[in-house]
């Protein structure tokens, strides 16, 4: 009677939703699944694009795993961790970013029948960091490496990469153009690890062919004043100055306060203002440069004053732009233009202004430091510009970390079907439920292949069984996926090519948001964090008063010709 008089213990606040057991972790991993599904169907070259409209009205088409990851706004704070290995997959490698939420979505939806049955999760995921750990090992065993090649041979195998890449972007029709071209700009930025190095500009209006390269930098034309055309557009060997100043004729502060005692002093200050442009002017043109490039605006005065001495001028470059001439052409940017020394311009072989569709741009090719590329894009509609550019980014990482860690692994589901193997025939040798849960792993790793097959139309248990009879022999390791026939064929011989890093970066990812996911057994939501950012927003608001209109007046300005 006493047991049943006791107090009820209330340890959380009132309105706490709190869940956990056995429930929890399957409905976490009912979540990862559902997510898993969404990109399931944009993986390999017959692959479907997804069409996300947001709330701000804009439209993205795109196929890329962590572009669309990004756009789905997942509230749910399980299905959240694919989110993020989408991404550090992305910015870690470039590519394979669908391959990883697959991967993590099929090792959990194994592990469900057994937690279901009662199996305990830490069972699960010792098994599983084991089997990652001998794919691994696998992975490295079969990679093929490219070091010690000659440059066309590594240039060659390279480009092969970059096709397997954009083979399954919206520019796969074109693949071997682009992978070209992806491979000259990694090249030319050398062991420089900065990919800001590598410019891309959109350029909507004509067709994909023709797209173009710059070894150097090309930028948009910025806004220009008057005397702008009377520059000339092209030089051969100039000499570069680029600045961190503006070069506009600008009046003292407003709050300035000046006393004069006679009428004429004034003109004096006026005076003062122009000696000041002018000086600065003066040094630029001293200074023997050609072009002069400033990240601030170069107004009308400057630009007249330019153009009646033959030289370029362009204001407002944005920052990354200016980087990447400094960059390429060993100049300095300045933020004075007092003591300019030779030592501080940058020079090119040709600098000219080029019109590419509508729009025009300033190109400098023929960089001494040659350490920069600018791919201009050019395509239809603006979103088709925008997938272009996801898919170049992804090419762009794929050849700089097969350059860096040079071992590439056959694709096509290829890999993916050797490990499954190897696993399988491992596990065998295991007593105990660990040879279960390394068996599930192993199967989990099938759904590549099998996906491929079914986003390409093709029956995918008739290709599967295909597959596991070549691997089986002992002799079909390099056996994928055929996209174009509907059968199997030898990926290697094929070129169908990855970089080794993409399949043990996604192994890894996969197999660490799999256990993460199966470690959670419980879930307590605060009620309060749900109202949290209405109350904030609240707030902000009740604290903001309005200011004052302040009024201004704004002194004429006299004006002397020199």
């Amino acid at each position: 009677m006493a047991a049943m008089l006791q107090p009820q213990i209330i340890l959380l606040k009132e309105g706490t939703d709190s869940s956990q057991g056995k429930a929890q972790v399957v409905s976490n991993i009912n979540a990862c699944t559902a997510v898993a599904d969404c990109v399931r169907t944009t993986l390999g070259p017959r692959g479907m694009d997804k069409l996300i409209h947001d709330d701000k009205g804009n439209t993205t088409i795109s196929n890329d795993g962590a572009t669309i990851m990004k756009l789905l706004d997942i509230v749910h704070p399980a299905a959240k961790i694919l989110v993020d290995i989408a991404k550090s997959q992305d910015s870690e490698v470039g590519d394979g970013t669908t391959t990883v939420v697959l991967l993590a979505g099929e090792f959990l939806k194994e592990a469900k029948p057994y937690i279901e049955d009662g199996v305990h999760p830490q069972n699960l995921i010792r098994s599983y960091r084991t089997a990652s750990y001998l794919a691994i090992d696998k992975i490295k065993e079969l990679a093929f490496s490219i070091e010690g090649k000659s440059l066309e041979e590594k240039k060659t195998l390279l480009a092969k990469c970059a096709a397997t890449t954009l083979s399954s972007k919206l520019i796969g029709g074109e693949k071997e153009f682009f992978a070209s071209m992806v491979v000259d700009a990694v090249m030319a930025i050398g062991d420089d690890d900065r990919l800001n190095l590598i410019g891309i500009k959109k350029v909507p209006g004509g067709n994909m062919r023709d797209s173009f390269l710059v070894s150097g930098v090309a930028f948009k034309k910025t806004f220009s004043y008057a005397g702008f055309e009377q520059q000339p557009k092209k030089f051969l060997n100039p000499k570069i100055l680029l600045l961190n100043i503006e070069l506009e004729l600008k009046s003292e502060k407003e709050n300035a306060e000046i006393r004069l005692s006679d009428p004429m002093q004034y003109q004096s200050i006026v005076d003062a203002e122009w000696n000041i442009i002018y000086d600065k002017l003066d040094k630029c043109v001293k200074s023997g440069a050609k072009i002069v490039l400033s990240r601030l605006a170069i107004g009308d005065l400057a630009t007249q004053y330019f153009a009646d001495r033959d030289i370029f001028c362009a204001g407002r470059v944005t920052e990354e732009d200016l980087q990447r001439v400094a960059a390429a052409t060993g100049g300095t940017v300045q933020t004075s233009v007092n003591n300019i020394i030779d030592e501080v311009l940058g020079s090119c072989e040709v600098f000219e202004e080029r019109q590419v569709g509508n729009e025009r741009f300033n190109i400098f090719s023929g960089c001494p430091s040659g350490q920069t590329a600018t791919i201009v894009l050019r395509g239809g509609a603006d979103q088709f510009i925008e997938e272009a550019e996801r898919s170049l980014h992804d090419a762009i990482m794929i050849v700089r970390r097969a350059l860096k860690n040079s071992t590439v692994v056959a694709g096509g589901g290829a890999i993916d079907m050797e490990i499954s193997r190897y696993l399988r025939q491992h596990a065998r040798t295991i007593a105990g439920k660990s040879q279960l849960f390394i068996n599930s792993y192993a199967k989990a790793l099938e759904v590549i292949p099998r996906q491929l097959c079914d986003n390409a139309g093709f029956d995918a248990t008739d290709v599967l069984n295909k597959l596991r009879q070549k691997h089986a022999s002992g002799e079909g390791a390099n056996y994928g996926v055929d996209i174009n026939t509907g059968g199997i064929a030898d990926s290697f011989a094929n070129f169908v090519w990855e970089p080794a890093v993409v399949k043990i970066n996604a192994m890894n990812a996969a197999t660490e948001a799999a256990c993460l996911i199966l470690s959670v057994d419980e879930t307590v939501k605060n009620p309060k964090s749900e109202s949290a950012q209405g109350e904030a927003a609240a707030n902000a608001m009740a604290g903001r008063g309005r200011g004052g209109a302040a009024f201004r007046g704004r002194g004429g300005r006299g004006m002397r010709r020199r």
